[in-house]
């Protein structure tokens, strides 16, 4: 499994490639919904925990949203269509402030939640690929 991190530039928009939906298929909605809370809960023990809701209440609305827009990435059902409209991801994140720092943090975080899936590398290096690029549509300001 490589777990690289791709050099990324503030602005850049790179094609990005849906995960293999085999991701989901393996998984199914329980493990998704698992897998982006275990990620939320090492989110809030980081140095960009600012970035995620304070209170628990919001944190598991949060990791819901979450799960519904990753559920349907990896072709599920259209969960975050239905609730939440078109996901246009980077203008529901300009809010808040995604540096390539804070995009390193938040995929370092993920590490430890794929190694821990009992499913082949293969599906989580797609998982993970589209991960990296993902973020990199997410950076929205220049580091202090």
């Amino acid at each position: 499994m490589n777990y690289t991190i791709t050099q990324a530039q503030l602005g850049t928009r790179p094609n990005v490639q849906i995960p293999n939906p085999k991701f989901y298929e393996v998984l199914g909605e329980e493990g998704m919904r698992k897998l982006i809370s275990d990620h939320y809960d090492i989110l809030v023990t980081t140095k960009i925990k600012n970035l995620f809701p304070p209170t628990p209440e919001l944190l598991e609305k949060a990791k819901q949203h979450s799960a519904d827009f990753f559920i349907q990435i990896c072709g599920g059902p259209q969960y975050f269509n239905a609730t939440r409209g078109a996901p246009q991801m980077a203008r529901r994140h300009a809010p808040f402030k995604i540096t390539m720092e804070a995009r390193k943090v938040w995929l370092e975080s993920y590490i430890p939640v794929l190694q821990a899936l009992e499913i082949s590398d293969e599906l989580k290096q797609s998982f993970w690929n589209y991960l990296d690029i993902f973020s990199i549509w997410m950076m929205n300001s220049s580091e202090d």
